[in-house]
């Protein structure tokens, strides 16, 4: 997949409410080969839809506060990488808005490892 086209697919999500299912819950433990990562917000990924990586499209998800398996996002925003062949949505419950500064901060825990901006839909 091309820069282009990894962009325009996440383009094609901004702004729609799409069914995702979550992997990495609240609280989950990823042990990586240098540090340990642990999730302060819900992460998971939109079934059937292959992002850059090849693997199911990537999705934060803010403004739910406990472990949730699975839920009905509304796609707030983009987080582009740089330097990485994914990009990351970032979904919320439907009326549900965050700034930039926001989004930064709840997907810092992550995102620090990357070189990343961030695209908010209402913004």
């Amino acid at each position: 997949m091309t820069t282009e086209e990894r962009k325009a697919l996440a383009h094609s999500f901004l702004g729609k409410v799409v069914h995702i299912g979550i992997d990495r819950p609240i609280g989950y433990v990823h042990q990586k080969e240098t540090y340990t990562l642990t999730y302060p917000i819900n992460y998971g990924y939109i079934p059937d839809v292959l992002g850059g990586d090849g693997e199911e499209m990537d999705v934060y998800l803010l403004g739910v506060d406990v472990p949730v398996e699975k839920f009905d996002a509304h796609i707030i925003a983009i987080v582009h990488r740089d330097d990485d062949v994914e990009d990351k949505l970032v979904g919320a419950p439907l009326g549900v808005t965050f700034t930039k500064e926001e989004i930064a901060e709840a997907v810092h825990f992550q995102e620090q490892y990357y070189r990343s901006h961030i695209e908010v839909l209402f913004q």
